[in-house]
């Protein structure tokens, strides 16, 4: 059994996501050990749910120290699903091939510092894009730079506005993370 950690910041949609393909079978010999925020937020609340170790770490400069420190050694996959902290590159480095995260564009295109959640779809819509999707990809010291793992795009309309490009998104996201957590884990 594959021990995955998920690091949240939100409403933890994705998270939940997750533990359902899991119970689902969809992702294969896998399961949730822990569950890290770095803010108050309701993706705890889906952990406590669930029965799955949860703790908050408060972001900080410390944040990334105090992380590695949870994080169970037996640990096979970290897995930022909706998660806003930047992680320090020694964190990271450590971590080699086994932190995965899910953006919510087509990589390389609208990545890096500032570009998350609805900041990345007004770029999109602004900019004229004909197509948007996500990315999921390896994480690296630099910011949304890793090696893409799975990508899924879909055609940009003229009626499309910010807020039904992040909701086309968000099914996207659906569909290509738990494929890539199992690719990550060599389920397939």
């Amino acid at each position: 059994m594959k021990n995955l950690v998920i690091l949240v910041s939100g409403s933890g949609t994705n998270l939940q996501r997750i533990i359902d393909t899991i119970e689902s079978g969809e992702i294969q010999n896998a399961k949730v050990s822990l569950v890290v925020a770095d803010r108050e937020c309701y993706g705890l609340e889906r952990a406590k749910n669930h029965n799955i170790d949860n703790i908050l770490i408060p972001r900080g400069k410390n944040f990334s120290s105090e992380l590695a420190n949870v994080i169970p050694k037996d640990t096979d996959l970290i897995v930022l699903a909706g998660f806003l902290s930047i992680l320090k590159p020694e964190f990271c480095e450590n971590w080699t091939g086994k932190i995965i995260n899910i953006h919510p564009a087509l990589l390389p295109k609208f990545g890096g510092k500032g570009m998350w959640g609805m900041h990345v779809h007004n770029a999109v819509i602004e900019a004229g894009e004909k197509e948007s999707g996500a990315t999921v990809h390896f994480v690296t010291p630099g910011i949304d730079e890793g090696e893409a793992i799975l990508q899924k795009s879909f055609e940009v309309t003229a009626e499309d506005t910010p807020d039904t490009v992040a909701e086309k998104v968000h099914h996207i996201e659906y569909e290509i993370f738990p494929k890539a957590i199992n690719k990550v884990l060599g389920n397939q």
